[in-house]
């Protein structure tokens, strides 16, 4: 059934945040886009009933977004609710009952993953799973043991092909842009290796600190939360081999070959920092030694990439938001006076504009055989013109397509790789809010050659274009 379209969506933690601020946007923009006409049924422990749950849903709109009013009188009409409790059987057997004649469900936790098992037991008590789909919210796992566990859980009720694992991170098109720029393109090939890439660098820096998070951030921290997930999606991305065919186990094949050529971390290549004030947010513990800040060195045994360094760092409380790729060239034989000074690269921004450019070395003006660096933009657009993550992750689930689901087997290399270092007592470093992290000093096997760059992230003004256009196809600026 791995092609065929679900006839109903249940949601469980319906009452949640994820879904106030989330679930419902994106359930208005699937029915604008005509991919959204089943049953709708929310699940959750709240004392609510379908009127409660509706006003819910429209305050959501309202704050989040913006109420359509048609597609918002056709979202109304397909929501249903059931309260209780998840490990009542009577709860499951009223979410039945809403389903109706429905024969292929989706079904959604939106719950942390603590509730998975009940959930899927009851489901399964329920007969309510046959036929149908699991969609699990991250985190998917606290280590590889916890990880490997939900595995067996799910696996125990669902078909690997039924199961689609959320990582909202693979929603945003800026991510796949990254894939379509690099097998689209015939004059990318001859250089992307190791060959004419001497390191590369992803940077996911947040301007902002756990948001009021403290109690889930603090049994979590940076490796966990964004970097085994969202950051090694991108990685895989940029440097995954062609697949054979664009169907998602093809493209799922080649990510997960990514992940086993990496070595697992050791201590030596980890440098974790916490923002001073970080102690003092509500539900962290008055010695927390998690990190706030994370920077990383990767090594693969690829055949394309062996011997190339990959660095990963992320951070709260830095200078800006903005999520950024950058993979340096590796310097020609110098010709000209000043071309020391440069080293060219290539350039993806995720955020907060989705952004492809490249640094090269020109002649300087009004200077005989000088070079200078330059940084070409072949396309910038604004995040408006993106569409919603959620909205791409959940339609693309009730279609079946997994293209953009992690897979058993990726989830577990990904936590293979950053398992040895998890509960290991390495040393953190407190850094002020609003700079870099705690600094190039700490570990010098983490900085890449020639230091970190540092993205810079431009005027708002700069980026308000019609949506349907591109700021510039293509500029270049001195830099």
């Amino acid at each position: 059934m791995s092609n065929i379209q679900s006839d109903a969506l249940v949601f469980y933690g319906a009452t949640g945040d994820l879904a106030y601020k989330q679930i419902f946007p994106a359930l208005q923009a699937m029915i604008k886009r005509g991919r959204l006409n089943v049953p709708v049924i929310g699940v959750a422990k709240a004392g609510w009933n379908l009127d409660q749950f509706k006003v819910r849903a429209l305050d959501s709109l309202e704050k989040h977004g913006g109420v359509d009013q048609s597609a918002w009188e056709k979202l109304s009409s397909l929501l249903r609710y059931v309260d209780g409790d998840y490990a009542a059987p009577e709860t499951f057997q009223a979410m039945c009952k809403e389903l109706g004649n429905a024969e292929r469900p989706a079904h959604y936790l939106a719950v942390p993953p603590v509730l998975f098992e009940e959930v899927i037991d009851q489901l399964v008590k329920s007969t309510c799973s046959r036929n149908g789909r699991v969609i699990v919210e991250k985190p998917f796992g606290h280590d590889l043991a916890s990880a490997q566990k939900l595995n067996r859980i799910l696996l125990a009720a669902f078909p690997e092909s039924s199961i689609f694992r959320i990582d909202h991170f693979l929603g945003k098109s800026p991510v796949q842009n990254m894939a379509v720029f690099r097998f689209a393109n015939s004059f990318m090939e001859p250089f992307w290796n190791r060959n004419y890439i001497e390191s590369i660098q992803i940077t996911m820096a947040e301007e902002f600190g756990v948001q009021g998070r403290g109690t889930f951030y603090d049994k979590t921290g940076t490796i966990r939360d964004v970097m085994q997930n969202h950051l090694f999606q991108i990685l895989c991305n940029l440097t995954m081999e062609p697949p054979p065919r664009v169907d998602s186990e093809s493209v799922r094949d080649e990510k997960v070959k990514v992940l086993k050529a990496i070595h697992p971390l050791i201590a030596e290549n980890v440098v974790r920092g916490q923002f001073k004030g970080y102690l003092d947010e509500a539900g962290v513990a008055p010695e927390s030694k998690v990190e706030t800040y994370a920077a990383v060195r990767l090594e693969s045994d690829s055949w394309r990439w062996m011997g190339v360094p990959i660095y990963i760092r992320a951070g709260k409380k830095m200078p800006v938001t903005c999520t950024e790729v950058r993979a340096r060239f590796r310097r020609p034989p110098t010709v000209f006076r000043g071309q020391e000074q440069h080293h060219d690269y290539l350039r993806f921004r995720v955020s907060p504009e989705m952004t492809i450019a490249m640094g090269v070395t020109v002649m300087a003006p009004n200077a005989e055989l000088t070079g200078v660096s330059t940084e070409m933009i072949v396309s910038r657009q604004p995040r408006a013109t993106d569409v919603a993550p959620y909205e791409r992750v959940l339609g693309d689930a009730m279609a079946g397509d997994a293209s953009i689901f992690a897979r058993q087997d990726y989830v577990e290399e990904a936590w293979r790789i950053v398992d040895p270092v998890l509960n290991q007592a390495t040393p953190i470093a407190q850094y002020e809010a609003g700079t870099w992290g705690p600094g190039d000093t700490i570990n010098k096997r983490v900085v890449p050659a020639g230091g970190w760059n540092n993205p810079v992230v431009p005027d708002e003004e700069v980026m308000r274009v019609p949506t349907s256009q591109p700021l510039s196809p293509i500029t270049a600026t001195h830099s």
